[in-house]
């Protein structure tokens, strides 16, 4: 399968792509130039393209659940835990690396109770009643890892495939790779979480060595995600839009006085001006969920607490996946420690309130995209950056754990109503098809009908992807 790239981007890939080989050098020069001369400037680089190979799905949604939610509280469950409560942890299961928790920790049982649901008879924890309910969709993977026991560098690993920071996030590798189906709204959202910043900070989600116009649109918390989407007052739609016209001349000329053309963050601002007036004539009724039908609002949990705010940033990813977006990141959890999903002190005061802003949120949106038809064409993505330990930490914490927990996909060509893979008996490792964020980042892509290896960048002459190590598809859920 060729590359994705477009022929000689740089003159780093020029030099260095063994097609331009040195031979040819003058000759390919000169094509290069002409063509750069007749490209249009103003040519919109997040025009949607094809995928490598059908695809199932054409737009992602990641319900990311920030601080490490405890699979042993959620998908997971573990009647040995209560059995070792107490007690250190047997031998037989080996060795772990913790951030807090001693050598000589204890094993922490849980209060939560698990029941079966659907069709399979998947179990699922009192926590997530509505989550429960619809389980039949959701394909649950209880076997992920990744390497790293730190916030911020798990949090990078997820995003992006890397433990640090710099390298593209999933959501631009995805605009990357298909551009955007709406002309008036961003191609790649992030809508973050009121209580605060997380410990990767804005670096997780951003766009690495990618041109800067696969950067992601961040959200502002609270009611009014975009400020300024309409008209100023007393400015008239004739009046603006010629105002965004000079401005594009006047872009257009300063970018033909370069042959090469090679300015991507001037690029991305021109394209910026441009989407920005598209929105301010097309994009606010997309913002503006007042208009959804009562029952709609109700299904989410929008108006009433503790719902409210996850209620209507689930509710406007699915109205923006509807109108073309391709990527929305819905953060759940922020700012320091207990206000994210991250249980140091207490696993049950901690998940019982997590648990009760965000599930009947995720479970309204894989309702409400299936019925509205948009089930199928939307992946729907949720987990966090780990798990937690099943030692207790503090007496009645858990800690972070990175060996072995669980996330789920639904819609998009996913077969839901099963779990794949499996930890052990006190949710310690993955130990039956463990999966890397690396193969869930190569599912994701497979299922947008991107191959990892044909999805690739030139950056200081390696042509990067974003799976680092070669990732796996997980065959048992597409």
């Amino acid at each position: 399968m060729s590359e994705h790239i477009r022929w000689c981007r740089s003159r780093r890939e020029f030099l260095t792509d063994a097609f331009c080989g040195m031979g040819s050098l003058a000759f390919t020069q000169m094509l290069f130039e002409e063509k750069m001369r007749a490209a249009p400037a103003n040519a919109n680089p997040l025009a949607p393209h094809p995928p490598h190979f059908a695809a199932k799905a054409k737009a992602v949604i990641f319900l990311f659940m920030a601080g490490g939610p405890s699979h042993l509280e959620t998908f997971d469950p573990k009647p040995l835990l209560n059995k070792l409560d107490g007690q250190t942890r047997p031998k037989e299961f080996g060795e772990v690396k913790y951030q807090f928790v001693a050598n000589n920790a204890r094993i922490l049982g849980t209060k939560r109770t698990f029941q079966k649901y659907g069709k399979a008879g998947i179990e699922v924890s009192d926590l997530l009643p509505h989550q429960a309910r619809i389980v039949d969709d959701l394909a649950i993977i209880r076997s992920c890892h990744g390497d790293m026991v730190v916030h911020s560098a798990a949090q990078y690993q997820l995003f992006s495939g890397r433990i640090i920071p710099g390298f593209p996030s999933m959501g631009s590798w995805a605009v990357y790779g298909l551009g955007s189906e709406s002309n008036s709204l961003p191609a790649y959202v992030v809508s973050p979480d009121p209580d605060g910043a997380l410990e990767g900070g804005q670096p997780m989600y951003m766009h690495g060595f990618l041109p800067a116009v696969f950067q992601p649109t961040m959200l502002r918390a609270g009611k009014k995600p975009i400020l300024n989407l309409g008209l100023p007052a007393g400015v008239e739609l004739g009046t603006r839009r010629n105002t965004v016209e000079l401005i594009r001349k006047l872009n257009e000329a300063n970018l033909k006085a370069s042959v090469e053309a090679e300015d991507d963050e001037f690029r991305a601002r021109m394209n910026a001006y441009d989407l920005a007036f598209r929105m301010q004539t097309e994009a606010p009724e997309v913002f503006d969920i007042t208009k959804e039908p009562q029952e709609t609002l109700d299904l989410y949990g929008v108006g009433k607490e503790p719902t409210d705010d996850y209620g209507r940033r689930c509710l406007l990813a699915r109205r923006l996946v509807e109108k073309g977006v391709r990527f929305v990141t819905v953060v759940h959890g922020g700012g320091p420690g207990n206000l994210q999903w991250d249980a140091h002190e207490d696993i049950e005061e901690n998940h019982i309130r997590m648990a009760a802003q965000s599930d009947k949120p995720v479970a309204a949106l894989i309702q409400d995209l299936k019925r509205r038809g948009l089930l199928d064409s939307t992946l729907v993505v949720w987990g966090g950056e780990f798990g937690r330990s099943p030692e207790a930490q503090g007496g009645k914490g858990r800690d972070h754990h990175n060996y072995g927990f669980s996330m789920w996909m639904a819609g998009g060509g996913i077969k839901g109503g099963q779990v794949v893979g499996a930890t052990d008996d006190i949710g310690l490792k993955a130990i039956e098809k463990p999966y890397h964020f690396r193969d869930i980042h190569t599912t994701i892509l497979n299922q947008l009908g991107l191959n990892q290896d044909a999805l690739s960048f030139m950056h200081q002459g390696r042509k990067e992807r974003l799976t680092e190590v070669h990732g796996s598809v997980i065959q048992e859920i597409v």
